[in-house]
């Protein structure tokens, strides 16, 4: 049996993440999971996504995952406290549910000089308050912004995000987190499908700030957080596989799923709970 890494997001952007992941550490196996059908996340309700979130960790580990990354900033902000506090106990200590606005918030202080750091998110993501929770506990120094771009998502989904609608949206978004303070100068991407919009947002920001993305940051979070684990690592198997599924339609996922991870993607379908038909 294997017992490989499992991968979670509400849609396609945790792929921008576990291709990271898979570039740094390709020896381990993985399963990555798409809620597509229940997607997006972002506009629902913290008990929502707390419950699609467990149900699908519950299914990481029926399928013998030890590890589970939710590569999903609105699950990491809404669900992933209560699952390690709550949850793990019940379902197996040895099990881990890591997120990634933690690994984040723990260096993202150091990518900025006048200590003014931007946050772009979902509305999920910015009304939790986690981003500035987490950095505040390690820069107390720094002071965050936040705006929530809800339209970014769905041009991205729809694979609208290349052409020149979502610019509007894009140039007004940011000329409103720049209107909260002129001196940031670090701008973080803190949802995993933004990613396929930095070209666009650099024509919108000044030349020296820094755009973010959260890909590599987790991937090295992982790396450390294995090699200071090292009886979780070991019980990881190593046969580069890399599986993935899909709570809609495969076919339609398997298409945008190969712009995000960057090579062709086949998918299986799962169904998840009572809301997929």
């Amino acid at each position: 049996m294997t017992h490989p890494i499992g991968i979670f997001d509400s849609g396609y952007g945790g792929l921008t993440v576990f291709r990271s992941i898979a570039d740094l550490l390709p020896q381990y196996d993985y399963i990555y999971l798409g809620d597509n059908g229940r997607a997006p996340y972002g506009n629902r309700s913290f008990e929502t996504v707390y419950r699609y979130t467990l149900q699908c960790v519950e299914w990481f580990f029926e399928k013998g995952c030890p590890l589970v990354i939710l590569a999903c900033n609105t699950a990491s902000a809404k669900a992933l406290r209560t699952i390690q506090q709550k949850d793990l106990p019940r379902l197996g200590g040895a099990k881990r549910v890591l997120g990634v606005i933690r690994p984040t918030a723990e260096v993202i202080g150091n990518y900025s000089l006048t200590k003014k750091v931007g946050i772009l998110g979902t509305r999920g993501t910015v009304n939790s308050q986690s981003y500035l929770k987490e950095i505040e506990h390690f820069y107390p120094d720094v002071e965050v912004y936040q705006h929530a771009c809800p339209l970014w998502v769905p041009f991205i989904e729809n694979n609208e995000y290349q052409g020149s609608g979502i610019d509007f949206y894009i140039q007004k978004d940011l000329n409103e987190l720049f209107e909260q303070s002129a001196g940031i100068d670090t701008l973080l991407l803190a949802c995993t499908h933004y990613p396929l919009l930095e070209e666009k947002i650099k024509k919108f920001v000044p030349p020296e700030v820094k755009i973010i993305s959260q890909g590599k940051i987790v991937a090295d979070s992982l790396k450390n957080y294995l090699d200071r684990h090292p009886e979780l690592e070991q019980s990881i198997t190593r046969s580069g596989n890399r599986t993935f599924y899909t709570t809609d339609d495969n076919i339609d996922f398997e298409e945008h799923a190969t712009r995000f991870f960057g090579e062709p993607v086949k998918a299986g379908f799962v169904q998840i709970g009572n809301e997929c038909t």
